[in-house]
């Protein structure tokens, strides 16, 4: 698991070369409706294991990002997952906070 920053992040979902990752946003629901990044899916963190399947169901190989308010949820996913088999994972550090900062300031923030 690979920490990536919010500027990092943005670069990457801006070239049009690269393959687009699965966005994964582990937040409550109340949190994702405040605020999200486009295109994310929502898997609150208490629900990983259940919906375990329905993340299997990605191309093989798409890397994935674990997005939560800073970074500390969307860690602890993103070390399970990749315990779990899933790779490449990556962890937004900072989250959606570090990216309403560095990237989008018209993001609502909490």
């Amino acid at each position: 698991m690979q920490n990536l920053s919010p500027r990092d992040l943005a670069d990457w979902l801006a070239d049009p070369d690269r393959a687009k990752p699965l966005l994964l946003d582990v937040r409550e629901p109340w949190e994702f409706a405040l605020c999200h990044l486009p295109n994310s899916r929502h898997v609150p963190m208490g629900q990983i294991p259940a919906r375990w399947e329905e993340l299997n169901e990605r191309p093989e190989g798409l890397p994935v990002v674990c997005i939560c308010h800073h970074g500390g949820r969307s860690m602890q996913v993103a070390m399970f997952i990749e315990r779990a088999g899933v790779e490449p994972v990556f962890n937004l550090a900072g989250g959606v906070h570090g990216w309403a900062a560095d990237v989008d300031p018209a993001m609502p923030t909490y």
